[in-house]
């Protein structure tokens, strides 16, 4: 039971820093240094839409106690963490130049969320497949 609960609160956080970082602790670009919207600009609005997702998945998983139910909700995140991947590193992406503060701070941190989002998901599934 420990174990589930470390699982649901590591989701729930990593969730919540995907939605929230970018706006709060590690900014993107101002609009306007690059052109009237920079690229990170819509970068933030899709992080915000899938950390919104992997926290209420992670919510939910910690509501329902059905082994099937959680499984379903552990592909969910597991999906939407790749989705997060690809969305900073080939759908959206950030500014050109390689000094702007998406590309020094943002994007590798959301990178790091992600890639925990979808190992540890991932994890979870094996480990649920064999209950």
């Amino acid at each position: 039971m420990k174990k589930a609960i470390i699982f649901y609160a590591v989701i729930i956080a990593c969730g919540l820093l995907i939605a929230a970082g970018p706006v709060y602790l590690f900014k993107v670009c101002a609009p306007g240094c690059c052109s009237s919207y920079p690229t990170c600009f819509w970068l933030v609005k899709a992080m915000l839409g899938m950390g919104m997702i992997i926290t209420a998945l992670g919510i939910f998983l910690a509501v329902f106690n059905d082994i099937k139910v959680q499984l379903g909700m552990t592909i969910g995140i597991f999906l939407t963490g790749i989705m997060t991947l690809l969305c900073i590193h080939v759908i959206i992406g950030g500014c050109e130049l390689k000094s702007m503060s998406c590309r020094l701070l943002t994007i590798p941190v959301l990178t790091i969320l992600g890639a925990i989002v979808t190992v540890y998901s991932g994890i979870n599934i094996l480990l649920t497949r064999k209950k």
